[in-house]
Formats: C-alpha cells, sequence, structure tokens
C-alpha cells in the first residue's frame, strides 16, 4: 500500500494523512476549531468534507464557518422525509477515499450509529479510526473506533461571573449567599471508573507490577475507545493518575534522554 508521506510531525515521524468527514445534521459547528485542534493531534486532516443539506436554516451556523478553516461543503438534499441521504453521500465518499490508498486513517464526526458499519470496514482495511461526538452517541459506534472523544470535552468553558458593578448598599439584613451553579461539564462527568482503571492498570503492568504511563494510556484506550481523562476534570492521564494518591503509586524515572518517565502501579491495600 503506497501513500502520500504527509507533513513531519513534531517527532521529525511523517504525520498520519487523514480524511475528516463530518456529519452536519449530528455535529455542533460551536467546537469546530476545538475539534480541528484535536484531529491535529492525530495526524494532518489532508481531506476536509461536511456533508449535509446547507440550505435549510439548520445550517447556517456551519456556513458561517466552512471557508474560514478549508472545509469543503458536500450539498445532500434530502430526497424523502425522514430518510437520511446524507449518511449514505458520506459513506460512499468514505469508501471512494479509501481505496485511494492514499489515507492512513478517517476521523468520522457523528454521533449516529448508522456509521459503525463504516468503521468496522476502514478498520478491516488496516485504516485507523478516529471517531468524535456527544455522549449520546451509541456505545457500538464509540467501540467501532480505535479512538473516541466526545465533543463535550472539546467545548469552552463557561467563564467565570464576575460583577461589573459593585453591589447597592442595602440596611437590610444580608441574606447568605447562594451556592454557586454547579459547573455544566462537572454535572455530565460519568461515575469515575475506578474498578476500571485498577483492572487496565494490571493488564499494562509488568511482572514487578509497575506499568510505564503511555503503556497504560495505550492500553486503556484498547479496552475503552471513548475514555477520556478530560470526562473526569484531568486535561491529562498524568493529571488524573496524581490526584489520586489512593489508588495509584508514582514514581518517575530517567531515560536515556535525560528527562523523566512517570511510571504508575496500583496502590497496595492493607
Amino acid at each position: 500500500m503506497v501513500r502520500t508521506l504527509a507533513t513531519p510531525d513534531a517527532n521529525g515521524e511523517p504525520a498520519k494523512r487523514l480524511a475528516l468527514l463530518i456529519d452536519a445534521d449530528n455535529a455542533q459547528a460551536s467546537v469546530i476549531e476545538a475539534l480541528l485542534a484535536e484531529v491535529a493531534r492525530f495526524g494532518d486532516a489532508a481531506v476536509r468534507r461536511i456533508y449535509g443539506d446547507f440550505t435549510s436554516p439548520g445550517s447556517a451556523a456551519w456556513k458561517k464557518l466552512l471557508n474560514r478553516h478549508s472545509i469543503k461543503p458536500v450539498q445532500q438534499f434530502a430526497y424523502t422525509t425522514g430518510k437520511n441521504a446524507t449518511d449514505s453521500t458520506m459513506i460512499i465518499d468514505a469508501m471512494d477515499l479509501m481505496y485511494t490508498r492514499r489515507f492512513d486513517g478517517f476521523c468520522l464526526v457523528t454521533s449516529d450509529s448508522d456509521f459503525t458499519g463504516l468503521a468496522l470496514r476502514l478498520r478491516e482495511e488496516g485504516l485507523l479510526v478516529y471517531g468524535f461526538g456527544e455522549q449520546k452517541t451509541p456505545e457500538p459506534f464509540r467501540n467501532a473506533c480505535h479512538r473516541f472523544v466526545f465533543t463535550e470535552v472539546l467545548r469552552p468553558a463557561n467563564p467565570t461571573v464576575t460583577a461589573a458593578m459593585p453591589a447597592p448598599v442595602s440596611m437590610a439584613k444580608e441574606s447568605p449567599p447562594r451556592p454557586a451553579a454547579p459547573d455544566a461539564a462537572a454535572a455530565a462527568r460519568p461515575p469515575f471508573p475506578r474498578d476500571f482503571l485498577i483492572q487496565a492498570l494490571d493488564g499494562s503492568a509488568d511482572d514487578s507490577g509497575w506499568s510505564h504511563l503511555g503503556a497504560f494510556g495505550t492500553y486503556l484506550q484498547k479496552v475503552q475507545p471513548d475514555f477520556d481523562s478530560r470526562l473526569h476534570g484531568f486535561k491529562k492521564l498524568s493529571d488524573l493518575v496524581r490526584a489520586h494518591p489512593e489508588l495509584f503509586v508514582t514514581e518517575e524515572r530517567p531515560s536515556q534522554g535525560g528527562h523523566k518517565i512517570m511510571y504508575v502501579r496500583a496502590k497496595v491495600h492493607g
């Protein structure tokens, strides 16, 4: 299989050449900038296409962003009510691109389970599949991807509201302060997967019980493609591990390059 080499990444290795396909009917325009930044972590989106009916009022938000981010719109009229012609067009395009043998992987942006078969077919071809969708995305599609990213973690956090003017002076007795409204991202967080993390650590550890943090993270993604430390309030896996000393013991060891590498093992409870 011959593929064109893409621009080298930060390590000097050829970046993976990716095809980014967006289902406009099942994706939010508000996360596009953060989504493109996330895709850039995996490789170079050499193809950027979005599929939908851009004559409909619901696509107005997308139309403002397409030129700015060099995303090619693929217009698809709804032939009949209740039938999603967008899905069919996007799947056909994905197969056409797959047979060019020019790509290392595909980024599928959708919350629709109808793309599960496409993800499986791309994997059978030896291609990487990165999925992006909301937490409502059905589990079969999430698990069909090598990596699945919930778009909720890509949304900008609500800025802290500060008073623009001092509160008016009142002689009346002050009422007790109201509790702060719960953070939307925190409210949407799933339960902390304690048992899953310990089991995954055990699966990635060597005979001494220690696991390289990178190996731990890779194993987590293989077992559960939609695992993301950001869903639990931590930017990186290392931050999550450090924040739970009741579960994990960490150790930094020097590498041949001079920098330190984190190793982790499960804490033994007596």
